[in-house]
């Protein structure tokens, strides 16, 4: 068992960088077929890629609740694709994803629900039927202290005999803010969780696990940034470390630079540790 992640939503700590936006270009007529925008598609896909690593250094709950948007908000996608061939194959597919999230936010008490569903089938016979869903919510007790609460529960509807076709957990535990400035913010948190699998064709699994975690940000000047986010689990069937540190540069209003490098621990009980390094570049530039 891999480890049981109980704190997805404080998972990064921010660095609060001016990020210029990418450019958004039109494709002219006849893109699709001369395989321009396959090409344009993958751009946009890297863009994304670079903006998410970016976003992560932002952390809605730096300051807590107080520019936190107020009242019910969410939204709700929908894809679905049906492709008939006439080859030798002759092969129907039918694919069909659904997603959304409902936050509710009054106060000091914040919620959201979220929602995953994909499905597909090939010739009649259903390939993937998987559904996934969350629940986070945090309440804070003043300007320092929060408390938390996690759920997750994905199911496999296809999962063969021996693969897992339920997980699930619910996880709780405070958070404390030991240092909150506009230039320093230092917060820890600790949280108990019960992470429940089962595989086809076999006996369930429910396991305790603890996690201690840090998120550590420092502002130098208006270019440079520094963020530090550690992560150490502990259960009967592993024990994790990530670390994960962090260089944001402002070099101008169009041009942003983070760097940073990860490193993460996992010892299997019974067995011997791993431990991965990594170095990650991201530059944004927009003109």
């Amino acid at each position: 068992m891999k480890n049981i992640t109980l704190l997805t939503s404080t998972a990064a700590i921010l660095a609060a960088l001016s990020v210029p936006a990418f450019a958004q270009t039109e494709i002219a007529t006849g893109a699709n077929a001369t395989g321009v925008s396959a090409i344009d598609d993958r751009i946009t896909d890297i863009e994304d890629d670079v903006q998410d690593d970016f976003d992560r250094q932002n952390d809605p709950d730096r300051f807590g609740p107080a520019d936190r948007r107020q009242g019910l908000f969410g939204n709700m996608s929908l894809t679905y694709s049906g492709d008939t061939s006439n080859n030798d194959a002759n092969v129907d597919e039918q694919d069909l994803s659904i997603a959304g999230r409902l936050s509710y936010n009054q106060g000091v008490f914040s919620q959201t629900v979220g929602l995953v569903i994909d499905y597909s089938e090939t010739d009649g016979d259903t390939t993937e039927e998987d559904v996934a869903a969350i629940y986070d919510a945090q309440y804070y007790f003043n300007d320092r202290l929060y408390g938390f609460g996690l759920g997750r529960i994905e199911t496999d509807g296809v999962a063969a005999a021996g693969e897992k076709d339920r997980d699930a957990f619910l996880g709780f535990g405070p958070g404390y803010r030991i240092i909150n400035t506009p230039d320093t913010a230092w917060r820890m948190q600790a949280g108990v969780g019960v992470r429940y699998t089962r595989n086809v064709g076999e006996d369930s699994d429910t396991e305790v696990g603890y996690i201690v975690s840090s998120r550590f940000y420092h502002r130098f000047n208006d270019v440079l940034f520094l963020t530090n986010d550690t992560d150490y689990l502990t259960s009967d069937s592993n024990d994790t470390i990530s670390n994960s540190l962090g260089l944001g540069f402002k070099v101008t209003e169009a041009l942003a630079t983070k760097i940073s490098y990860d490193t993460d621990y996992d010892k299997p009980d019974g067995s011997g540790s791993t431990t991965d390094n990594s170095l990650g570049v991201s530059v944004v530039y927009g003109f």
